[in-house]
């Protein structure tokens, strides 16, 4: 009788336990957004600033790089396993090189267009047609900002062999490479 009384009083206890720790989950319930409200521009990330203001891919170029188009700075960055000629290495460098500049001048500028939405947020007198307007012209340089990416892509490919290309992908973890 008494291991069953006892039983009862944990199983009581967890039920009050898991109730109250609810009760308070509830209360307490924050948005993945808590503690961003702080940043400088509200719809960015630290690190979502930096690959901006860095021209850093940030998955803009996927389509291609999954579909064997390698990357110029991945190239790079495998240039010996590659066996990359001194040509290819040359030729690839120009192409990062123009893809980081252009990716650069578009994020700097894809930045300053956020800051001016927040801001026009930040006022609490945005108009739904300043927003449009503001969106749009967002959209149209990070359209730019994706062709940059996928075109330093096309290009890479075109400088390296199909063996090349094929080294790549098993390399990036592509499965076979290409089929």
């Amino acid at each position: 009788m008494f291991r069953i009384f006892s039983q009862l009083i944990v199983v009581l206890a967890f039920f009050l336990l898991g109730k109250t720790f609810a009760q308070h989950q509830h209360q307490h319930e924050h948005s993945p957004y808590a503690g961003q409200e702080k940043h400088e521009i509200k719809s960015l990330t630290p690190a979502e600033l930096e690959s901006y203001l860095s021209g850093q891919g940030m998955g803009f170029a996927k389509a291609a790089e999954l579909n064997h188009y390698p990357g110029p700075r991945h190239v790079l960055e495998m240039a010996d396993k590659l066996q990359l000629t001194t040509e290819q290495k040359g030729k690839i460098q120009g192409i990062y090189e123009r893809m980081n500049k252009q990716a650069v001048e578009y994020g700097k500028l894809i930045v300053t267009q956020e800051q001016a939405l927040d801001q026009l947020f930040a006022s609490q007198k945005i108009s739904r047609k300043e927003m449009e307007k503001a969106i749009s012209e967002i959209a149209v340089v990070e359209g730019k900002l994706r062709l940059v990416h996928r075109q330093a892509h096309l290009e890479t490919k075109q400088v390296l062999t199909e063996k090349q290309v094929r080294m790549y992908d098993e390399m990036r973890g592509y499965g076979e490479g290409m089929e």
